[in-house]
């Protein structure tokens, strides 16, 4: 299996390490989730990503009025 070496700041670290823990993933896991992920191309996946997030307070996006 390929590898990825990344480099990153401690801070950096710490942010995935919060991360994976929040998630309940292993760091390695939760890296290969996000890069599984489907990017954002057009305004039409911005706002289907948006809909799915609508209400996580995590995220701050809060369901319009």
């Amino acid at each position: 299996m390929p590898m990825i070496s990344i480099r990153l700041t401690e801070e950096e670290r710490r942010i995935l390490a919060q991360r994976s823990r929040q998630a309940g993933m292993k760091k390695a896991t939760f890296v290969r989730s996000l890069i599984r992920e489907r990017p954002i191309e057009t305004g039409a996946d911005a706002l289907a990503d948006h809909e799915r997030h609508m209400g996580d307070e995590r995220m701050r996006i809060r369901i319009r009025k």
